[in-house]
């Protein structure tokens, strides 16, 4: 625990990748770590992700009714601010940032003919609180959407990003494998998708720097959502890249986490039946003869 901050907080970058979850969409990018400046115990640091975001698998969509369709690119910026209790047991961390996403939509799952099929564009800003130790960890954020957050998808829904406040609260089985739980209040502007739901994670580290998570969540509005997790980051964990790190000493998680990336960087979308200038909603019947 007498590790010298400024060989254990390093620059760091890698790459992450996501399966589709509830409003989130399949994706995999780069990331990078960016101490700005670390005294004896503290880290001042900027985190960037880039994703690509592909189409939602099969015809499930991952925002209720629309499928997900073609490439887009995500950004997710956080500049935080971490720091360590007095013995060094404790890390706390505030951060705060802008995630932008823009969203190709295509035929709807529920059978409906949908036409003049969108590309809209999604933007929220984030807030978030850590605190860790070598075993428990808590993590509460919030998620605001700003600037157009309804859009028409296509001839029959619109789009909502939501609002997204939460709480998860960690444990490490084992060193290298933690389990968590969490709670979530989602609020969409026409009340759609509005509730609580609730969250577990499983994540295992491989080996230092890679990491693949199991997630599993449930609401009313997107129901039960199953997805998985990989990142991996060169130079994570301290004491430089993963290749040397056998040579260096053992560094303690909660002296990991000061530099570790934050979570909750998605902008989370669902869709909903459009409505008309009148106040009705759009409604599309086929009609098949029969013989």
């Amino acid at each position: 625990m007498g590790a010298n901050l400024r060989d254990a907080v390093k620059f760091n970058y890698g790459f992450q990748g996501a399966l589709q979850g509830a409003g989130t969409p399949n994706q995999a990018g780069l990331g990078a770590f960016v101490p700005l400046h670390v005294n004896n115990n503290s880290v001042a640091f900027v985190d960037v992700l880039v994703n690509a975001n592909f189409n939602d698998y099969g015809n499930n969509s991952s925002i209720i009714n629309t499928t997900v369709a073609g490439t887009t690119f995500s950004t997710s910026t956080r500049l935080g601010y971490r720091w360590l209790n007095g013995n060094r047991s404790w890390m706390f961390g505030v951060n705060a940032g802008y995630d932008s996403r823009p969203m190709t939509t295509g035929p709807a799952d529920t059978g409906v003919t949908v036409t003049n099929s969108q590309t809209v564009f999604f933007q929220q800003v984030a807030a978030g609180l850590e605190a860790v130790s070598n075993s428990w960890n808590f993590n509460a954020h919030a998620l605001v959407p700003v600037g157009d957050t309804e859009q028409q998808l296509n001839s029959f829904y619109d789009g909502g990003a939501l609002d997204t406040y939460g709480l998860d609260v960690g444990y490490a089985i084992k060193p290298d494998l933690r389990v968590s739980v969490g709670y979530y209040y989602q609020d969409g502007d026409l009340n759609t998708a509005d509730g609580s739901g609730v969250r577990g994670r499983l994540a295992y580290n491989l080996t230092d720097g890679l990491t693949i998570g199991g997630n599993l969540s449930y609401d009313q509005a997107f129901e039960t959502r199953v997805s998985a997790d990989i990142k991996y980051r060169f130079g994570a964990n301290g004491y430089g890249a993963p290749s040397i790190r056998k040579q260096q000493p053992v560094v303690m998680p909660v002296i990991q986490a000061l530099s570790t990336t934050p979570a909750n960087r998605d902008a989370r979308v669902h869709d909903f039946l459009a409505v008309t200038s009148s106040g009705n909603s759009i409604y599309q019947f086929e009609f098949y003869p029969s013989y």
